[in-house]
């Protein structure tokens, strides 16, 4: 862990709930940047994306004393499959500062105009939703093709950059030169493999720039030409001598590049801004998907004058377009089942593309929702995109109304067991709370058996729910207690199929005890409240026997949590569940941190400064372990400052509230000897 400074400002709380926020945002920017980087298969939009980053850089840029090295506003992209070799990369693959207003946009046009007078000159180009690549020629060959990765190294896909028609192994012209750019899908061809996949009854792909990306990152390079991707390069990274961007994009073309498209040389900031406006319009009617439009200067020494920080370049910014919305109609709507017995509606809808994907249902949040936007079966409504393949509604065209629409009538009963549906009175939820409702197992097992809970690897939900259909799951423990005859009866199982999900179940017994924690579905126990939990009890069963007192203490437990964790292991079926993941020898043992000593307990300490042997994750650390609370900042309860070099504002902070200010020298003395 890097050294970390922060300054205070404004209340201790006002500090304390910043820090959270940010520990918050950088961990669910994490998560999703490996999801999109790594495993292309992004959970949310990139519009959700762009509030996220947005947020953490507005926070950041407050207050830059919270910045730190390991932050997602630090690098770029996420780490390799480590499926192909690596490549270093000469230049780094930056990517872009994204802005969300034309008033952003015309910031940055006045700043370099400031700077380099009126007649400076900017390009204006569309920024295509794909997959980052960059292509080295030597002499004219294509020697080597390989992917952003972390934006220092890649992976060398270039057998499957061989197969893209739009890149040519020879150039034209015989020149040694490295180019970036955009390898994406068609969207006709992405139509079409899908239809295919329809076909076949097998799972559609989700949208273009995933699509691209995973068929890129492929072994089967055959796939890689069946599937006919495209490319169009943007930028020159190393080579050749050139004085503005245009004219290297010409000069790219004139060798046999497929370089962007539409682009434009512009001046003013109204000429940029009609320019950015005029390739929203032609969006859709474009062959494939766009995400933005770029504003780059186009003067090359001009933008080495500008630089670039450690993760975008100074001389560009991207424009993200609003999402995209369509008007569609509501066919019907359904009602689902969670795996905590909520019952909630769905909206099925006329089938419609919204930003690469076709959208045919949305899953509304509770029927308080659906009575507050006012839909009813049969309305025009206007969707938009909050995630890959889930829309949301984001209004009603009442005035389109012809009176046939019909109300929906909120149940009463679940839809799958036929149980009384309950509701709390601190909730806006209907629940069924029927536990041997089918529905409710079948999401239940999905959740238990999925990436973030056991991972138990091949179980799709397809599976599942033939394993259900055919009795052999009746709780998640079952999944233990399956036989290899079970799964081979299963239609489409062979062998070899059978024994890996056999095996994949057997290697999860070994899993640490929070993803047995956040699999079992407790109610408002998310997977950083299962760490907690295991991180602060020997086992289960001690978990079990906690008292709500004993869980509201827990850091970052409140007493709704507390209930819920205590209710959940009060229930008879939990018990049952319990003792049959322990006799099938699954692991319920917590990770619990030993302290090495009491020295410090009850002791409040804070770290400021730096020092030359320890970093502050090494203090904090040494503060844990001898059972202190390491804090964030300095307030009347903290008992020790450790100061080093640097000390800033936390030291000026100590004084004017008489807490001690110790050395890092007798911090450790004070441990050495227990004083």
């Amino acid at each position: 862990m890097e050294n970390e400074q922060i300054n205070l400002f404004g209340n201790t709380n006002e500090l304390e709930e910043l820090k959270k926020e940010l520990e918050k945002l950088r961990k669910e920017i994490e998560y999703h940047n490996k999801l999109y980087y790594e495993q292309d298969e992004p959970e949310i939009s990139d519009y959700e994306y762009d509030q996220l980053t947005q947020r953490l850089r507005k926070i950041e840029t407050e207050h830059p004393e919270l910045v730190t090295k390991s932050s997602p506003s630090q690098k770029v992209g996420g780490k390799n499959k480590n499926i192909f070799s690596q490549v270093v990369h000469d230049v780094q693959m930056q990517s872009l500062q994204d802005v969300f207003s034309l008033e952003d946009v015309e910031s940055f046009v006045d700043k370099v105009h400031e700077e380099f007078g009126d007649d400076a000159q900017f390009s204006v180009e569309t920024k295509i939703d794909g997959l980052s690549i960059s292509l080295e020629y030597e002499n004219g060959i294509l020697v080597r093709g390989s992917t952003r990765g972390d934006g220092f190294v890649g992976e060398d896909v270039t057998q499957n950059i061989m197969k893209i028609k739009t890149i040519p192994h020879k150039l034209t012209k015989d020149i040694t030169i490295e180019v970036r750019g955009e390898v994406y899908l068609p969207r006709k061809e992405f139509d079409k493999i899908n239809e295919e996949l329809l076909a076949q009854n097998k799972q559609q792909l989700s949208n273009p720039r995933n699509a691209a990306a995973g068929t890129l990152r492929q072994l089967d390079s055959a796939l890689v030409e069946k599937r006919n991707l495209s490319v169009f390069i943007f930028n020159v990274q190393k080579g050749g001598s050139f004085a503005t961007h245009s004219e290297s994009l010409d000069y790219l073309k004139e060798a046999g590049m497929n370089v962007i498209e539409l682009r434009s040389v512009c001046t003013t900031k109204e000429e940029v801004v009609a320019y950015i406006k005029k390739i929203g319009e032609l969006r859709d009617s474009l062959e494939y998907d766009i995400d933005g439009a770029v504003v780059k200067v186009n003067d090359l020494l001009k933008r080495q004058e500008m630089g670039q920080t450690v993760k975008v370049p100074k001389w560009a910014v991207a424009y993200k377009y609003p999402p995209e919305q369509r008007e569609t109609k509501v066919l019907d709507i359904k009602l689902q089942v969670g795996r905590t017995g909520q019952v909630t509606p769905v909206v099925i809808l006329e089938p419609v593309r919204v930003a690469g994907s076709i959208i045919s249902k949305t899953t509304l949040h509770n029927f308080d929702f659906m009575k507050e936007k006012d839909i009813k079966i049969g309305d025009r409504v206007i969707i938009q995109k909050a995630g890959d393949v889930i829309p949301e509604v984001d209004r009603v065209l009442v005035e389109k109304r012809d009176g046939t629409e019909k109300e929906f009538e909120v149940p009463t009963v679940c839809p799958v067991c036929g149980e009384e549906l309950e509701k709390e009175e601190a909730e806006v939820a209907l629940r069924c709370t029927n536990s041997e409702c089918p529905a409710q197992l079948y999401r239940s097992i999905t959740h238990f058996v999925s990436r973030d809970c056991m991972d138990v690897s091949g179980m799709g939900d397809a599976i599942v729910e033939t394993l259900i259909e055919k009795e052999f799951l009746k709780d998640v423990a079952d999944i233990y207690y399956l036989k290899y005859d079970d799964v081979y009866s299963l239609e489409g199982f062979k062998e070899k199929s059978a024994e890996n999900i056999m095996s994949a179940i057997e290697a999860t017994k070994n899993n640490s005890l929070d993803k047995i924690l956040f699999g079992l579905g407790i109610r408002h126990i998310g997977k950083k409240a299962s760490k907690i939990l295991a991180q602060s009890f020997d086992d289960i069963y001690a978990i079990k026997e906690a008292s709500i007192e004993e869980l509201s203490a827990l850091e970052d437990f409140g007493n709704i949590m507390a209930v819920s964790v205590y209710n959940f292991f009060k229930k008879e079926e939990t018990d049952k569940i319990i003792e049959k993941l322990r006799v099938a020898g699954v692991n319920l043992k917590g990770h619990k941190e030993e302290k090495k000593s009491e020295i410090l307990k009850d002791k409040v300490l804070c770290v400021t400064g730096s020092f030359d042997n320890y970093s502050r994750g090494d203090i904090v650390k040494l503060i844990e372990e001898n059972s202190g609370k390491a804090s964030t900042s300095v307030s009347k309860k903290t008992n020790y400052l450790i100061a080093g070099e640097a000390a800033g504002s936390k030291l000026t902070k100590a004084n004017e509230l008489g807490v001690e200010v110790i050395t890092i020298e007798e911090f450790i003395k004070m441990i050495e000897e227990g004083e």
